[in-house]
């Protein structure tokens, strides 16, 4: 959701009883910009219940590519509730990151460190003790670790690994796949305390997204068939600096069925650079550009408000607990 999900669904997703986050990712440079319209939003229309001493939204961060300095300037200036980090070279690299943040909010601002894998979970929690890890499965849109495991087996066993190693006080929400409340129900059923979701806010109306990107979304079904991880998509946007483990997941389109073995040739490089003069024509299984999605993308259908998808799911996962709860009464 790097710099797709700004201000509006950052401030809808907040006003609907979530917390979002802005996807600042790499670029910085403009974060403060993004902020200030988040706080004039929400001065507009309060959003009940929050502190008054933070930001009621997060901020993501890519930490490869994102600069410390000018992060933490905007941070300490606008104070956000939370902010949420991914894709360090190395998981050290997010001791100085936490500090930052914690120095300059007095610990106002929580950490989120999204991780792939049980030794990472681990790894950054003796590190860094962030307030939440996310456990991020294999069925995941955009960019993850290239070997994984999906998030019915990866949560259960961070959870676990943790507690064998006496870490406590650190929550863990679950990514990956979850696009409406069967799937939040289920990993809430694993143990998560709560779950994120990308791909399912693609198709809201505040989303920062080219018509042809939304419609390819809505298009897409079957979607652990129809949708690939691999360093395709990247090569050809010219993305380069992402760790080595680390790919990005998006709909299969004739960019990736030309890479053959995964080599980007010089003839799919231009292909792809007309396929951007197209504009919304460029997107769609037989067009070349990015989609990045995840595996739940065959259960999105239609675009709504941000506030309407998350009332959506709230009451369907009322439903299953309903449901579930007469199940229990009758054994």
């Amino acid at each position: 959701m790097r710099l797709i999900s700004l201000a509006p669904v950052a401030v809808a997703v907040s006003g609907g009883g979530g917390l979002g986050f802005i996807g600042a990712g790499t670029e910085v440079q403009d974060l403060e910009a993004h902020l200030q319209e988040a706080s004039r939003l929400i001065k507009e229309s309060p959003i009940v219940g929050s502190k008054a001493t933070t930001l009621p939204i997060g901020v993501g961060f890519i930490n490869w590519g994102a600069d410390l300095d000018v992060a933490v300037r905007a941070v300490e200036k606008y104070r956000p509730a939370a902010v949420w980090f991914f894709a360090p070279h190395k998981n050290a690299d997010l001791t100085q990151w936490t500090e930052a943040v914690r120095n300059a909010t007095r610990g106002d601002t929580k950490i989120w460190v999204q991780v792939g894998s049980v030794h990472d979970a681990v790894e950054v929690a003796n590190s860094c003790h962030p307030d939440v890890i996310v456990a991020q499965g294999s069925d995941a849109g955009g960019h993850g670790l290239e070997r994984g495991a999906g998030i019915i087996s990866l949560l259960p066993e961070i959870a676990d690994a943790l507690t064998h190693e006496g870490i406590q006080g650190i929550s863990i929400v679950a990514a990956g796949g979850i696009v409406d409340g069967r799937g939040v129900a289920a990993c809430l059923a694993l143990g998560g305390e709560g779950v994120v979701m990308g791909t399912r806010f693609l198709a809201s109306t505040e989303a920062n997204i080219a018509k042809g990107y939304q419609m390819a979304i809505l298009c897409a079904n079957d979607g652990g068939v129809s949708t690939v991880r691999s360093k395709v998509y990247d090569t050809l946007r010219g993305t380069i600096g992402w760790p080595e483990r680390i790919g990005g997941r998006g709909v299969i389109n004739q960019s990736f069925v030309d890479a053959r073995d995964g080599k980007v040739t010089e003839a799919n490089m231009k292909a792809y650079a007309e396929a951007l003069k197209k504009g919304d024509a460029g997107w769609g299984e037989d067009g070349r550009l990015t989609t990045y999605a995840g595996t739940g993308v065959g259960l999105i259908n239609q675009v709504q408000p941000t506030a309407a998808i998350i009332d959506e799911i709230r009451r369907q996962v009322i439903d299953i607990e309903l449901r579930m709860a007469s199940r229990q009464s009758k054994i």
